[in-house]
């Protein structure tokens, strides 16, 4: 007999993940939009008028919810229903601490709980070829695998409940604060007559927008190497000619005015000899953490 999910959130995401599950698990579904049925109508997946008729009789209950309200109204709700479930699954976007929150109303209610946030687009979740960023504890990770390993391509299991959505939170903050560095070096471009296509093709050289990941970040920062390199003081000029280049054109600019700063403060403590990766001094100084892995 197959294990059973009551999905809870058809929207485009939820129905996508209960596309790549379908014919692997007896699913059923509800969303408070009734019209969702439409979304997966060619699907194996029977309709429930409410959350408790969708969880009386589940093995898993899966989130896809639009919003962190909402996903704590909804465990809230679960919560206080009977259900034969044993992992609550939460793949909606939130908070750390709104995961820890609805693991511990599950925890009281003898349900276990991971977050298992989703880094990808809805057609990798219809296709099955999800990575899952999770947190939780060993034992309800154990649980929540049998669902996510047949319809992941990878899953990192990255510690206690809140490390998954922190995951999550952290990857989209930095894709949409370099979307917008990204737009403002296409205005710039564009004033200077330079082909949108030519500076993707720049950007997109392994010298590029991988290097600071890949060198200053994954090489210098992890092992607290800041010797030699590419300066300080030449990043913070470089960002400088950046600015005036920019004031120049007319374009505006936000997000890399404010990444400019840290480069003054950095050269005012003397770093300017070293790496500009060295930038994370200030970031272990202010945090008081360390960024270099033990060896």
């Amino acid at each position: 007999m197959k294990n059973s999910i009551a999905m809870i959130g058809l929207g485009n995401a939820g129905a996508a993940l209960a596309r790549a599950l379908a014919g692997k698990f007896s699913l059923c579904g509800y969303d408070l939009n009734p019209q969702r049925i439409d979304a997966v109508a060619d699907i194996d997946i029977a309709w429930r008028g409410s959350i408790e008729a969708a969880v009386a009789q589940a093995d898993f209950v899966l989130l896809s919810l639009p919003r962190p309200e909402i996903s704590l109204a909804v465990v809230q709700a679960i919560a206080k229903l009977p259900t034969t479930a044993k992992v609550v699954i939460e793949t909606s976007t939130i908070t750390p601490k709104v995961a820890r929150d609805l693991a511990a109303i599950c925890r009281d209610a003898g349900i276990g709980f991971v977050d298992a946030a989703i880094a990808g687009g809805v057609q990798s979740m219809a296709a099955g070829e999800n990575t899952f960023l999770v947190g939780g504890s060993d034992e309800d990770f154990a649980d929540a695998k049998l669902v996510l390993e047949p319809i992941a391509a990878r899953i990192h299991f990255l510690g206690p409940v809140g490390a998954g959505s922190g995951a999550k939170v952290v990857n989209n903050g930095v894709m949409h604060a370099l979307m917008v560095v990204l737009i403002e070096a296409g205005a710039m471009a564009s004033k200077l007559d330079i082909p949108m296509e030519t500076m993707i093709a720049i950007l997109a050289r392994p010298d590029g927008i991988q290097r600071p990941l890949q060198h200053r970040m994954a090489e210098r920062m992890c092992n607290g190497d800041y010797a030699g390199g590419m300066s300080v003081s030449n990043a913070r000029k470089d960002s400088k000619l950046a600015l005036e280049t920019a004031q120049d054109l007319g374009v505006p600019l936000f997000a890399t005015l404010a990444a400019h700063t840290p480069y003054e403060i950095a050269e005012q403590l003397g770093y300017g000899e070293l790496d500009y990766a060295a930038l994370a001094k200030l970031w272990e100084a202010w945090c008081g953490l360390k960024f270099a892995r033990d060896s």
